[in-house]
């Protein structure tokens, strides 16, 4: 079961706790903090080394020329395109900018133009997301497309998510192989897609992408090293994104139609913190935060910690259970979860 952390605190006030709903006096107590206003400083810093990064990458592809050492400048590539993706998050949760238009020009730079996924496509998605945390019929992050992430929907699973059910668990970082794969094969098919946006910006900073990214690697590399550095780089780039978003929900409450949550509840109920402090900050992009994220996804990245430890002692004032572990654990935990929900599948329950 996950691990949580529930901590004793004296009750609130009578006057604060007639005052709105639970997440109302919460959301009253990050705004006294300032936790919500903009952190312009702070995102200047960020899109300047991810750039910088993200520049510097490509002159030492030709800088590097014809070795095998352009593999270990492929994983590193990984790395620096997770984190343009993680930028391309908190433009989308208007965590840099408070206003839409900004926020979508630069979530169309980073996603489209730099990393190769579709904004729009991925917007629509993570928004239903938010919206049904790990519901088992509303939120696409747990449909049962290959994985199944219940035991109701293990027994109702069939073609190949009930095949790869069985073994999920073992199957889990095999398939986040080609998670990078996915997501360039997702981001065309949704141009076609009548919630799309603007299909033709999209579908045109997507192709100057992939052109310039093919042509890069082709013209810096002979042919073989070129295909074994994109193999690594989108290979290690899955196993990356998959590791960063797997601890947030995964062997978390999973929603079902019966139940009654209120916003508060079904958010902290259905996220998990994960631990570790400045390094694991940087390397989740503050999504180790998730519970906060998913109260207030418009708090800038560097206000969650703060937040989560206001968020904590509320919770141990209202007795609601509030989820943080070690990364090593998160992944154990979703692991087992894994092994668990495919139980139906194996056993012919």
């Amino acid at each position: 079961m996950p691990t949580q952390t529930v901590t004793t605190a004296a009750p609130a006030p009578q006057a604060e706790r007639s005052a709105g709903s639970d997440f109302a006096r919460l959301s009253r107590r990050m705004a006294a903090e300032g936790l919500l206003d903009r952190r312009p400083g702070y995102y200047a810093a960020r899109v300047g080394t991810v750039l910088a990064a993200f520049l510097g990458g490509w002159y030492a592809l030709f800088a590097l020329g014809d070795t095998w050492w352009q593999l270990g400048l492929a994983a590193a590539m990984s790395v620096v395109f997770a984190q343009v993706a993680l930028l391309s998050h908190d433009l989308a949760h208007r965590q840099v900018f408070s206003h839409r238009l900004p926020s979508e020009i630069g979530g169309r730079i980073a996603a489209n133009l730099l990393m190769g996924m579709s904004y729009g496509w991925w917007m629509n998605k993570h928004t239903r997301h938010h919206a049904n945390p790990n519901h088992e019929e509303r939120d696409p992050d747990v449909a049962p497309d290959l994985l199944v992430w219940s035991k109701r929907q293990a027994r109702q699973a069939s073609g190949i998510a009930r095949f790869i059910g069985r073994r999920q668990a073992y199957l889990f970082l095999p398939l986040l192989l080609l998670e990078g794969l996915n997501l360039s094969f997702n981001s065309f098919r949704a141009l076609r897609s009548p919630t799309m946006k603007r299909p033709v910006l999209e579908g045109v900073l997507l192709v100057v992408h992939f052109v310039a990214y093919f042509g890069l690697v082709f013209a810096a590399l002979p042919t073989g090293k070129a295909i074994a550095f994109l193999a690594v780089h989108q290979a290690l780039l899955g196993v990356y994104l998959g590791c960063v978003f797997a601890p947030n929900h995964k062997g978390m409450l999973m929603v079902t139609p019966e139940m009654k949550l209120d916003f508060l509840r079904r958010q902290v109920l259905t996220s998990r913190n994960v631990r570790g402090g400045a390094v694991i900050d940087a390397v989740m992009g503050g999504l180790n935060y998730q519970v906060e994220h998913h109260l207030f996804p418009s708090m800038p990245t560097p206000a969650l910690g703060r937040a989560a430890r206001i968020t904590k002692g509320f919770c141990a004032e209202e007795g609601i259970p509030y989820c943080e572990t070690g990364l090593l654990r998160s992944y154990r935990e979703v692991f087992a979860h894994l092994h668990r929900t495919g139980e139906p599948i194996r056993f012919g329950e």
